[in-house]
């Protein structure tokens, strides 16, 4: 798109009594910038650099109505508590203060206790146990369901009353309103159960309970969502068949439109298209409200796309605006091509340690931060004051964020990396089936090299001529993986689809960390038609530190695969034939393998002639991590050079 008027996505949509300057919607989400149940001023910052970010309407989520749909930790919005209103007022105001429209998701999480502790019993329609959870909730009884309806409408006067024009329902993902609507969820023969009106019925009750409590000038949403091949929670033919129900007896203003239960409804970077595009038509049909679609839109064709098929009105996104703030008015403005793009990596957006964090977006703090904290290794002091360009040797994530940062600051930069394309490892994890959002993230940093006018040079290590004439010298050059000390066995660095061409039978030997690095190698064997992976590991679990909806999402991608899991056994030999030894008892199976492939440890590279006038070193070469620490220290070694701009 070369034009702001071109994109179908920059024109004013109406939705109840309120215009939004566009139909890009910031989907439910938070960050837990939440101190004991109340949004924080962190909490306000991050709202603010949103709205500034130029999406028509902006939706919090994480917010609760009921002390039994709260965590021990707080980190939930507690909207039913007046002392939480100070703090949603300064979130209102905080997202209306850059134009957009202020909505608040209002939730009870029922029988998903997100894994975590609770201090009153979780609670559910019927007594029947969650796929993650190990035992049935409390059921409600009939009566006792006004209770939350009350909390509801409580929670929706806190949030009127604190600025919010929009109050969106949370009836999706397996939560309580959707366990409702459930058959699978539901089995209840009272008013609340025994068919498709019945089922609707509480969600019925909450939406005329919200309008009561936040007045006749709030905007009342529905959100719900179909859960794919999972669980079957709620399918596109139950919502098809219930929400007109509830819509006669309670009409809302919109319906959101969104992917997956617990475990699902975050796709990670394997699902490289919306799952719900051309999928709503049945949906749209049968209701006649504005309908915002969701789920995994991270890019300005598929948002094109959704708007010009008629599959939605509004389209939301969550992940893509925490990746890159400006996400909204760079759509808008025919500028995508500087979209810095959300990978659906789910390390950092995920992990709430302490607050949500993101890869790629080195701006996005924890609390009394200015930016994530990182710190490059200083090599030799700097100057007051230096001639000369910026030298930044290695062209991985940390090379490529440094380069990118001082050259948009002005800084002459010169790039060198030996090998023929830039990328680093973010090139090796790209080459991964399912993994290809790291290529994204590589063809920003090519757009932005040239749109920057760095000079990279490729193919030819730097040259002692190079560091003695350049100003600063930032050494970004990564890590090796270390040889496997098994003969036979080849690293997990040099696996490709080639390697496998011909193998029946493949061992995997996990380092017992459980990363990609062991499930990129999986993955790459299954999609060669090995005809058995057997994957090895000293550790307790399978895939232990992947992201859990990553690895919940790999487990259903390879359901029927041919792959054997050891857990709690290393590799000790690879020829003539693989041997497998027990931690324990030291018993040992033999495998007769085709291809053996071991994790090594990775070792940062040795930062030999890494001297002059002002050097220093980021990224894997200091200690080897993950891409979100390489991305901030390159920010930080970039917004730290301290050159002439007009040298």
């Amino acid at each position: 798109m070369n034009s702001s008027v071109n994109h179908p996505a920059n024109r004013p949509f109406r939705i109840g009594s309120l215009e939004l300057r566009n139909r890009l919607v910031v989907s439910a989400h938070g960050l837990a910038t939440v101190t004991e149940g109340v949004p924080d001023e962190q909490d306000a910052r991050y709202w603010s650099r949103l709205s500034r970010g130029g999406a028509g309407l902006i939706i919090t989520g994480g917010t609760q109505v009921s002390p039994d749909s709260i965590l021990r930790n707080r980190i939930l919005t507690e909207a039913y508590a007046g002392r939480a209103l100070p703090g949603l007022r300064l979130r209102a105001e905080s997202i209306r203060s850059g134009g957009a429209v202020a909505g608040i998701q209002l939730g009870h999480l029922g029988r998903e206790t997100l894994g975590a502790g609770t201090f009153l019993p979780f609670v559910a329609p019927s007594p029947i146990r969650g796929p993650r959870e190990p035992a049935a909730a409390r059921a409600l009884g009939t009566e006792e369901f006004a209770r939350i309806a009350d909390d509801f409408r409580l929670s929706a006067r806190h949030c009127a009353e604190a600025g919010f024009q929009v109050i969106e329902i949370h009836a999706a993902h397996g939560y309580l309103l959707a366990q409702f609507l459930s058959p699978a969820a539901n089995t209840r023969s009272d008013r609340y159960g025994g068919g498709a009106a019945g089922r609707a019925r509480a969600l019925a009750e909450v939406v005329q309970a919200v309008r009561e409590g936040a007045g006749d000038d709030a905007v009342i949403g529905v959100r719900v969502s179909t859960e794919g091949s999972g669980p079957a929670h709620l399918t596109t033919d139950h919502l098809v068949e219930s929400l007109p129900c509830v819509a006669a007896e309670a009409p809302f203003d919109y319906l959101n439109f969104t992917w997956g239960d617990r475990g699902r409804y975050v796709p990670d970077m394997a699902t490289d298209r919306p799952p719900l595009l051309g999928r709503s038509a049945e949906l749209r049909a049968a209701l006649d409200v504005p309908l915002v679609l969701c789920s995994a839109f991270r890019d300005a064709e598929g948002i094109a796309e959704a708007l010009t098929s008629g599959a939605a009105d509004l389209v939301g996104s969550a992940r893509a605006h925490i990746a890159d703030p400006d996400f909204a008015r760079k759509v808008l403005g025919g500028r995508a091509e500087e979209i810095r793009p959300c990978t659906a990596c789910l390390q950092d957006c995920r992990t709430y340690e302490p607050t949500g964090l993101c890869v790629v977006n080195p701006d996005l703090a924890p609390a009394g931060e200015a930016r994530r904290p990182a710190r490059p290794l200083v090599l030799a002091p700097p100057r007051r004051r230096r001639e000369g360009g910026l030298l930044v040797v290695g062209a991985g994530p940390a090379g490529l964020e440094c380069a990118v940062t001082a050259a948009e600051r002005g800084v002459r930069v010169t790039l060198v990396e030996e090998e023929r394309d830039i990328g680093g490892q973010l090139r090796l994890a790209a080459a991964v089936p399912n993994r290809s959002g790291w290529a994204d993230l590589i063809t920003y940093f090519r757009r932005r090299i040239d749109a920057l006018d760095i000079d990279l040079r490729l193919g030819a290590p730097v040259s002692d001529a190079d560091v003695a004439a350049a100003g600063e010298v930032v050494w970004a050059i990564g890590a090796n993986e270390a040889a496997s000390p098994i003969p036979g066995a080849v690293r997990s660095w040099d696996v490709t689809r080639e390697l496998f061409d011909g193998a029946e039978t493949v061992v995997i030997a996990d380092d017992g960390f459980g990363w990609w690095q062991g499930i990129g190698a999986i993955e790459t064997a299954l999609a060669s038609d090995v005809a058995r992976v057997v994957y090895v590991t000293p550790g307790a679990g399978f895939a232990a530190t992947i992201p859990a909806e990553s690895r919940t999402q790999f487990l259903e991608r390879h359901q029927g695969a041919p792959l054997r899991v050891r857990v709690l056994h290393r590799l000790v030999a690879a020829k003539p034939v693989a041997q497998l030894e027990n931690v324990f008892d030291g018993s040992r199976e033999a495998v007769d393998a085709d291809v053996v492939v071991q994790v090594g440890e990775r070792l940062a590279r040795p930062l030999t002639g890494a001297n002059g006038a002002c050097a220093s070193a980021i990224g894997d070469c200091v200690a080897p991590r993950q891409v979100g620490h390489a991305i901030a220290e390159g920010r930080a070694a970039g917004l730290a050079v301290e050159l002439d701009v007009s040298s």
